[in-house]
Parts: structure tokens; sequence; C-alpha cells
């Protein structure tokens, strides 16, 4: 059971569920490795951009137009600062043969990114995150924390 996004050109909606965590390492050209399931559900092209938390997001051409369409909608007053901040340094990619991405060196430092990199799936879409970072992030959550989202959720 994935979850539903629509192609705003064919009207077409297509299930995705990005899942599951991946090591790789990235080479000295700032090339990383897409998971081949995650890739599936991407397509042949995707975008990578800023994303929260210290690490980059991954978003199929689908999510990424949905993305653009709803910021665009909003008043510049309101939206120019996110815009700025996830439009500037978002890249289009197309994975090469063996599913490697290059990261373009002003997301490599937004992330902290030198060579070892956790792919994850966060269900609608894939982050890239240092390693070392990835697993503070984790470490620093708690089971409080989680329980309180999990409230709101009535889960």
């Amino acid at each position: 059971m994935g979850l539903e996004i629509q192609n705003l050109e064919s009207g077409k909606r297509k299930a995705i569920m990005l899942t599951g965590e991946y090591q790789h390492n990235m080479d000295v050209k700032g090339r990383v490795t897409i998971p081949s399931k995650f890739r599936e559900d991407l397509g042949d092209k995707f975008f990578i951009c800023k994303g929260l938390d210290g690490c980059l997001f991954v978003l199929s051409s689908e999510q990424w137009k949905g993305f653009v369409a709803k910021l665009s909608a909003l008043p510049m007053s309101q939206a120019k600062g996110v815009q700025r901040y996830f439009f500037s340094g978002a890249e289009e990619v197309e994975p090469d043969k063996q599913g490697r991405i290059l990261v373009p060196q002003t997301l490599r430092e937004h992330a902290g990114l030198e060579k070892d990199v956790t792919v994850i799936g966060t269900a609608v879409r894939a982050e890239i995150w240092d390693r070392q970072r990835w697993s503070d992030y984790n470490g620093a959550q708690t089971d409080e924390n989680i329980e309180e989202t999990m409230t709101l959720l009535d889960f």
C-alpha cells in the first residue's frame, strides 16, 4: 500500500512508498547511489533540494511539480523565504547506469556530505543524510517525542 500522487500532465495517479535505510559511499566526484527500489518510484529523472534538519530531499518529478504549485499559490510575502530556500539549490537529476546521481557542491555542503551517506525513505520522499548526522538525529529522538506525534494521529 503506497501513498498516491497525481501526475499533473497525464492526470494519472501513481502509488509510491519509499521505505528503508541504505548505507552508501559518495565518490570523489560527488556521486551517490540511489537504491533501485527508490528509483522505481522516483522515475527516470527526479529532483534533489535542500531538506530540513540538515539533509537533502529527493522528490519525484510529479511531487516536485505539486510542491512548486503549492508554494507558488501562496502570496509572495509569505512564501519568498521558503521558495528561496528550496528552489535556489534544487537540481533535476538523472541516475547513471549504476544508479548514481551527481549531488551539486552547494547541496553537499548544506547536508555536510563528504563520504559516508545514508539514504532513507520517508514514505513520500527519500532523504540523503551524512551518516553521522543521521545517527545523531536518530539518537536525539525520544519515545516521548514519537508518542506525542502518534497521539495526534490517534495511533
